[in-house]
């Protein structure tokens, strides 16, 4: 099996189950309870909790944990625009941001929030003077993801974060790096971070919010006061050391593990120089991700076909490829690519070898398909 699809999950690395079980098996208590079965539960959720912001590069006490990346998005920029609307009811983001940020800004909208979203480039990025230009005193709230899920674009967020500010200091600024974290340096700067588990070789169901000192976050689920109030409700706590496992080990030697990745991503990039009207979409920015487009077939046929070599990709973004309606990010980016698109994603145990066998693959199936299917 080649599995090139590690943007939308990762295989569970064996520290990380290790580390769940032993957790399952051994510490029954409820970190919330007093007795001594709780502290123990409590002491391994603080000791996740130190590992996950050591990865972060953060303070501990600044993480609060979630059920993954599209809850930490969700709470950080509706909590966020909640808390501060008393100073103005402007947020701002972008087109290309994944479905957990516009989801949520779309019920801003609802609420009476005045949302805008700023355009891109045909290579997926932002110019940070229109950025600039959008905030003025009113402006409460600005989120830009730092990876683009579908094409692997990256903003340059701390410049941004600089703009921003120095045209509102007051305004706070959210990144979701669900795609950045463990594969590239996180912003500094930045008010509100969201992480996830599963990305980064830890189990699904379990992620992470940044939120810097002195930034208030409205609450959106009650009953409880885990999580400093924030997100009450018992916690993951298997999954959360199952997680602070995967950061322990996922954020070492990143530099050398993107440099391997990109020689993996090489060899699929010589498909645009071997075959005709082959095209990569966005920016190119992130060596983990790699989104082309096969013109003349459909890019579902071709996963599928590739699937029958035991070769797994995607066609989208794995939160919005069984919605239909779902505009594609490629089709922002280059209109009519979105229908013959294909995104190769990375993960520093992948080799060049299973790269060329996935290129011979595609070479395979495309004259084959561009016969049978109308252009």
């Amino acid at each position: 099996m080649i599995y090139f699809d590690n943007a939308s999950t990762t295989a569970v690395l064996p520290s990380a189950a290790k580390a769940m079980y032993e957790n399952m098996t051994n510490i029954i208590g409820n970190p919330s309870s007093l007795h001594t079965l709780g502290l123990r539960a409590e002491q391994a959720m603080n000791d996740a909790r130190e590992r996950v912001a050591r990865a972060m590069g953060v303070n501990a006490k600044n993480i609060y944990f979630t059920s993954g990346g599209t809850e930490a998005n969700n709470t950080a920029v509706i909590g966020t625009a909640l808390a501060y609307k008393s100073r103005g009811m402007r947020v701002v983001t972008q087109v290309t941001e994944h479905p957990s940020v516009t989801d949520s800004f779309r019920h801003l909208e609802e609420l009476g929030f005045d949302v805008t979203y700023l355009p891109v480039d045909e290579f997926g990025h932002i110019n940070i003077k229109t950025l600039e230009n959008a905030v003025d005193e009113k402006t409460v709230l600005v989120s830009i993801m730092y990876v683009n899920n579908e094409t692997g674009a990256m903003q340059p967020i701390e410049d941004m974060v600089k703009a921003v500010k120095g045209k509102n200091k007051n305004c706070r600024f959210h990144c979701d790096c669900v795609q950045a974290f463990c594969k590239h340096k996180l912003p500094s700067n930045a008010d509100l971070i969201s992480v996830s588990s599963h990305k980064i070789g830890g189990p699904k169901g379990v992620g992470a919010l940044y939120i810097a000192d002195g930034t208030r976050v409205e609450n959106l689920h009650f009953g409880g006061g885990q999580e400093n109030g924030l997100r009450p409700g018992t916690e993951n706590l298997a999954g959360i050391v199952g997680f602070g496992a995967a950061a322990e080990i996922s954020s070492q030697n990143i530099a050398e593990k993107a440099e391997n990745v990109s020689n993996v991503k090489a060899e699929l990039l010589k498909l645009t120089e071997i075959l005709p009207d082959v095209y990569v979409n966005g920016a190119c920015d992130s060596p983990y991700i790699l989104n082309m487009s096969f013109l003349g077939v459909r890019g579902e046929v071709l996963l599928h076909a590739l699937e029958a070599d035991d070769i797994y990709t995607a066609t989208s973004s794995a939160c919005s490829s069984k919605q239909k309606n779902k505009l594609k990010i490629v089709d922002l980016l280059n209109e009519g690519r979105g229908e013959s698109a294909l995104r190769f994603s990375f993960n520093a145990d992948n080799t060049v070898e299973e790269a060329v066998c996935v290129r011979n693959a595609v070479l395979k199936h495309i004259p084959m398909l561009r016969k049978f299917q109308p252009r």
